[in-house]
């Protein structure tokens, strides 16, 4: 049985299960978190406020920064208006699936 995990690769992608904490003291990446129901997600915070996507820009920035591709390759697909949310980081699976496994 596979180990669980809060991301996996789609195409030439990785999609990522995020829950955000927006309105923090700090912008950090805790780590992977398991919710209630046993799923996994990467805890972030962000001192930026969830107002006209501000939180999910300073997110898929921070992001973008901590895996080493550029903030362009780095999107909200789902949970837009949620703590929630799906990223989709573009570039080489092997080497983000790397980074994310390190975890």
């Amino acid at each position: 049985m596979p180990k669980p995990r809060f991301w996996h690769v789609v195409d030439e992608a990785v999609l990522v299960q995020v829950r955000l904490t927006p309105k923090s003291s700090v912008d950090r990446i805790d780590g992977p978190e398991a919710d209630a129901d046993g799923r996994l997600h990467l805890r972030a915070r962000v001192r930026a406020v969830p107002e006209d996507g501000k939180a999910n820009k300073a997110l898929t920035a921070m992001l973008a920064k901590a895996v080493g591709v550029s903030k362009s390759a780095v999107a909200v697909v789902a949970g837009h208006a949620s703590r929630a949310k799906t990223l989709r980081i573009e570039g080489d699976s092997t080497a983000l699936t790397a980074v994310f496994s390190a975890l």
